[in-house]
């Protein structure tokens, strides 16, 4: 015997019910009004009307009784009551298919969005009641999908792109390697040593953006004044590479999150500023602060002057400058774009904004946490 599917059992529909609801609820008041009049009528009339006594003249006027009432206001009241079913029937089918106009609407928006359809919109008129207030949050709902589903197909492009590189170079090195066996294998191994850094390095990164998107971690109290001591601690030795020179400087920051993804976002903050900076004689200034409501983290560097246009592209994936892609820490242009999903993962922002004297400023503002209570 086979399985078949359960599907959903056929009823009433919304509209149908709420017609048949209309017109008994007409057909109740209207029996009601009737019953009161009957009953009222009835405290007047007698029920046998005495005859006339003989002789009488001129005779008295005459007087229907009970009986005669009935035989005259039980069919019109019947009538009365048959029009009030048409009406109620035929009223509340228009009025129901009237109050549900924008939930069909809103229901075809629904079913368009379910087959991929993410542009359209419901666009409801009129004015705002409860129809209206869910039509714009649908609304609002899909445009926010519609452009996570874009910025999510871009970025699976762009790192789909990235990706083939380091493999497509990988290939082309063991062909030569196999086609000319006496070439020199310790350059060949350091050069494939260096791109599957590269490899590895992206793949890391990757998962590191899709950690901080999909917001899957534990909230901690944390300073942002040590985690910037302990980053710039960390890249002291590549500064002094350089020549460049870092300074650190704050108060008590505190506020709640991973500590090991805001280290990676501070990190990833110093280190952009070390390799995006004068050739030597250059500083990095990390400073942070307890503002009202906010964590702030701001780390400024010294460099060539840079226009708005330009520091707008820099939080986007895989966007790299010309010396950071040519210079041994070139990285894997995903840096900024960490920062940014670190932040506002953590219920924060991200602002980048051009020093007037060259250089970049970024600042980092997070929710502000109360200081622990020692128990």
């Amino acid at each position: 015997m086979g399985h078949g599917t359960v599907g959903r059992q056929p009823g009433l529909s919304v509209r149908l019910k709420l017609t048949l609801s209309y017109a008994g609820f007409l057909m109740l008041a209207g029996g009601l009004l009737l019953t009161v009049v009957w009953v009222f009528l009835l405290r007047y009339v007698p029920e046998v009307i005495a005859p006339d006594l003989p002789g009488r003249w001129p005779p008295g006027p005459s007087v229907p009784d009970r009986t005669a009432l009935e035989r005259a206001f039980v069919p019109k009241a019947a009538v009365v009551m048959v029009v009030l079913l048409v009406f109620g029937l035929l009223g509340g089918w228009l009025l129901a298919g009237s109050m549900l106009a924008p939930l069909t609407r809103i229901t075809h928006a629904t079913r368009l969005a379910a087959n991929g359809s993410l542009s359209h919109r419901i666009g409801l008129e009129g004015r705002h009641d409860e129809f209206r207030e869910l039509a714009d949050a649908f609304d609002t709902m899909l445009a926010r999908i519609e452009a996570h589903d874009a910025e999510q197909q871009r970025f699976a492009a762009n790192a789909s792109h990235e990706l083939r590189t380091p493999l497509a170079i990988t290939q082309t090195l063991l062909d030569v390697a196999r086609n000319d066996p006496d070439r020199d294998a310790g350059e060949l191994v350091d050069r494939l040593h260096f791109v599957n850094t590269r490899a590895i390095d992206l793949t890391e990164a990757l998962l590191l953006l899709s950690r901080a998107n999909q917001r899957s971690f534990t909230k901690e109290h944390v300073d942002l004044s040590l985690i910037a001591e302990e980053a710039a601690e960390t890249l002291l030795p590549l500064a002094e590479k350089r020549g460049l020179t870092i300074e650190t400087s704050g108060d008590l920051t505190p506020t709640a999150g991973s500590h090991a993804l805001l280290l990676q976002m501070t990190t990833n903050l110093v280190h952009n500023a070390i390799v995006h900076n004068l050739p030597e004689g250059g500083t990095v200034r990390v400073t942070t602060g307890a503002h009202p409501a906010k964590a702030v983290l701001t780390v400024e560097n010294t460099g060539e002057k840079l226009t708005p246009q330009v520091v707008s592209t820099f939080t986007e994936p895989f966007q790299r400058g010309t010396q950071r892609v040519r210079s041994d820490h070139a990285g894997v242009g995903l840096g900024l774009a960490i920062v940014r999903s670190i932040a506002q993962a953590h219920g924060g922002t991200l602002t980048l904004a051009p020093r007037a004297g060259g250089g970049l400023r970024i600042t980092v503002r997070l929710p502000l946490a109360p200081p622990p209570t020692d128990r």
